[in-house]
């Protein structure tokens, strides 16, 4: 990255400064403060929160070592030089921004070694590079190796977003706080910053857009960290042996009476963040039965509470349109269980074919 050039640009250096302390400032933050300040009611993963840490502190250093590497060492060789920086920023930022993105799904404890392992090669190939002083082993080689590794993780972690979609509402009432499907969005921006990070060398233009691109980065992991809701509630997968185990045993209730008493009569879907593992304690069943319940209905757990709350908004609508009471829908959305109203006009749209306000206009 770094040439000549960009060291004679003070406006450059200025930025560059500003990015590496930011994020060192904001690293050490979330290293050494436990509680949010962009969102102080949620409480987000501790790995979660100390693997960005680390990867904030790992791209202040990366601006360190670079500006070192171009000032005071290895001046006179630029390709060895420009082999170390990039192996540098490889086998640290990379796995750093893997290990942020698995974190968050928090379905299952995904392994992360496969994808450390994977830098092997680079160190080897920079190794032959730096010994040969040959630009194809320690950058070319490098970089098509990491475009190929990243290529691979993007797509292993769109499946693995899917899995934790499904999980998520098979299992969960609100997703307020729980989903992460913007991370694909971090993973396109960050693929983007890579390749233009490393196809277009000596480009002032491009200089100026990775730091900036580095900017919104920082700006997007910290308000993600601070609201994404830890799910000390989480129900365990369950192996298929132990599943046929538990199906095979003749059912003592029934699970949709139980629902219709336990759920639905004592309103219990009212109740924010209430779990599938939660609901099936309460009704005197396990996790699995309730689940393959609702599985055999063709809906899952989030769609049957959310069908509940939406049928009680449009009661209690009702109610205070024949009693001229004065209300809002946001007011009665939450009265409904809904923790915001973006997520009930979405859900009732979803339910009924038609906005919120379309729905009250036909009344």
């Amino acid at each position: 990255m770094y040439v000549q050039q960009s060291l004679q640009d003070n406006l450059f250096l200025m930025l560059y400064g500003a990015i590496a302390i930011l994020a060192l400032a904001t690293g050490l933050y979330l290293w050494l403060r436990r509680s949010n300040t962009i969102a102080p009611d949620v409480t987000p993963p501790k790995a979660l929160r100390l693997c960005t840490a680390a990867f904030f502190i790992t791209a202040a250093l990366s601006h360190i070592w670079w500006y070192v590497l171009g000032i005071y060492w290895l001046t006179d060789d630029r390709l060895v030089r420009n082999i170390v920086a990039v192996t540098l920023d490889h086998i640290t930022l990379v796995p750093l921004v893997m290990a942020f993105l698995l974190r968050m799904l928090q379905d299952r404890q995904r392994p992360l070694w496969p994808w450390v392992l994977s830098q092997l090669p680079i160190l080897v190939a920079a190794a032959v590079g730096i010994a040969w002083h040959n630009g194809f082993y320690g950058f070319d080689l490098t970089t098509y190796w990491q475009t190929t590794v990243m290529i691979i993780f993007v797509l292993y972690y769109i499946h693995a977003l899917i899995q934790y979609s499904r999980w998520l509402r098979e299992n969960y009432a609100d997703l307020e706080h729980k989903e992460v499907w913007q991370s694909l969005l971090f993973i396109s921006t960050l693929f983007v910053i890579y390749e233009i990070y490393f196809t277009n060398p000596g480009n002032m233009a491009r200089e100026y857009l990775a730091q900036v691109e580095t900017l919104a980065i920082i700006v997007f992991l910290s308000w993600r960290v601070e609201t994404l809701q830890q799910l000390d509630d989480k129900p365990s997968y369950t192996s298929q042996e132990d599943e046929m185990a538990i199906l095979s045993l003749p059912i003592t209730i029934n699970i949709q009476q139980q629902l219709e008493t336990y759920c639905e009569a004592r309103q219990s879907y009212l109740q924010h963040d209430i779990t599938l593992q939660q609901l099936a304690t309460a009704i005197g069943t396990n996790r699995t039965y309730l689940g393959n319940y609702f599985a055999q209905q063709g809906i899952t757990y989030n769609t049957y509470i959310n069908r509940l709350r939406i049928d009680h908004f449009m009661r209690c609508y009702q109610k205070s349109i024949r009693s001229n009471l004065p209300f809002t829908a946001t007011e009665l959305a939450q009265q409904s269980g809904f923790r915001s109203y973006s997520t009930f006009a979405a859900a009732f749209k979803q339910f009924n074919g038609q906005t919120v306000a379309s729905w009250m206009k036909s009344l």
